[in-house]
């Protein structure tokens, strides 16, 4: 089998554990890939994106690159439409996808968080809250949306329906808790986008950060006996199902679950 050529691109991937999980999959289930990291600047992204299509048999976008890439595209397929924003990049027709929301909704899944007809608060209004809030509103849930900015998380309530966007957060109870913000790495490491007097009442945490692995939010929430959840299965979730976009095959996803199960056990996660 021919190995593709691929890649993650973003302002700075020089940490990023995607290369190690492509790799992995591809090993896993008997195909084959040249998986790299390419850090691009903001000032370069222009000069060096046509080049990716051409060097390149697929890409991975992320930060700050998800919606700037679309102009190089000829179409948007699936959740890509929906959101806006573009993970994958199929180079031969140049299709972009988005495959994050599927990760998150397969991560809730495998991870026993059940959110039909329950209620949910969602933090954080921009890419990653605008995707767990289809799949949520998707998956029966009755979303509550916060935002440091009202209008931001309002506009994504008026998208997608059982979203509602609340001004202020106070004690409520909730089935889960997802923390969608960038709160709890980089440079507000240790810090939790919410207190314990909210979380104590929840019965699930979710943090999309996988880095660290248990953020000061999961801490928390862990020291309360509640169910913790980290983005670690979400980043490979939807790695899985890019790779699968890749090579042109049908995602399974006790396949996946597998692959996770075992991509652990090999790394010691």
């Amino acid at each position: 089998m021919e190995s593709l050529k691929l890649a993650v691109i973003g302002k700075d991937v020089s940490q990023s554990d995607s290369p190690r999980i492509h790799s992995f999959i591809a090993a896993a289930t008997g195909r084959k890939v040249n998986y790299v990291a390419l850090s691009v600047p903001e000032t370069e992204f222009e000069e060096r994106i046509c080049g990716l299509f051409c060097g390149l048999d697929g890409f991975n976008v992320t930060i700050p690159y998800k919606i700037s890439v679309i102009p190089y595209l000829v179409r948007l397929q699936g959740d890509a439409q929906i959101f806006g924003a573009v993970n994958t990049v199929k180079t031969s027709d140049k299709s972009g996808y988005n495959t994050d929301g599927s990760g998150f909704a397969l991560m809730l899944k495998n991870g026993g968080a059940d959110v039909k007809d329950k209620k949910v608060l969602l933090l954080g209004a921009g890419g990653a809250g605008r995707s767990a809030a289809k799949k949520l509103s998707d998956g029966g849930a009755q979303v509550f949306l916060y935002d440091k900015s009202y209008e931001k998380a309002r506009g994504v309530a008026t998208e997608f329906k059982a979203v509602t966007a609340l001004r202020d957060l106070s004690a409520a109870r909730y089935y889960a808790i997802i923390n969608a913000t960038g709160v709890g790495m980089h440079n507000t490491e240790g810090v939790s986008p919410v207190d314990g007097s909210l979380t104590e009442l929840c019965d699930t945490a979710v943090d999309l950060i996988y880095r660290p692995r248990q953020s000061k939010f999961l801490r928390i929430a862990a020291n309360y006996g509640k169910k913790t959840i980290n983005g670690e299965a979400m980043l490979f979730y939807q790695a899985y199902f890019s790779q699968c976009i890749y090579f042109g095959i049908s995602p399974d996803e006790d396949e996946a679950k597998r692959l996770f199960a075992k991509y652990k056990e090999v790394f010691g996660q």
